[in-house]
């Protein structure tokens, strides 16, 4: 029955088991492989996003719209401005902005919600 119940196990693998070594000869453990922090595919995530939200801007919004989203968030590979600065850019007013953007913004919401 011992044998038995060894068999079951054998193919277990613990974290902590060395798999290799190192170049310096210090031991490699799975768990040393397992916890690297990769960031690359969240970075491949929040490009495709941000893909996404220029091509929305692009098509779903009026031009007037699309630019104050642009230079509001900083789509356009500057930072983002305020509202002030944005206004003047454009030679319109700070409040007619913020209207543009309030309404640009319900657009896009509606727009992904259907996408959703």
């Amino acid at each position: 029955m011992h044998f038995r119940s060894l068999k079951k196990t054998a193919g277990d693998v613990s974290l902590s088991d060395t798999m290799d070594l190192d170049g310096e000869g210090s031991s490699l453990s799975l768990m040393d492989v397992l916890c690297q922090e990769d960031e690359a595919l969240e970075r491949v995530g929040q490009q495709q996003l941000m893909q996404q939200v220029r091509d929305s801007v692009n098509t779903v919004l009026d031009e007037r719209e699309a630019e104050v989203i642009r230079q509001r968030y900083g789509l356009n590979g500057k930072p983002p401005l305020t509202q002030r600065e944005t206004a003047v850019q454009l030679g319109i007013s700070r409040s007619y902005i913020s209207r543009i953007e309030k309404k640009a913004l319900e657009k896009l919401r509606q727009h992904f919600d259907e996408c959703i």
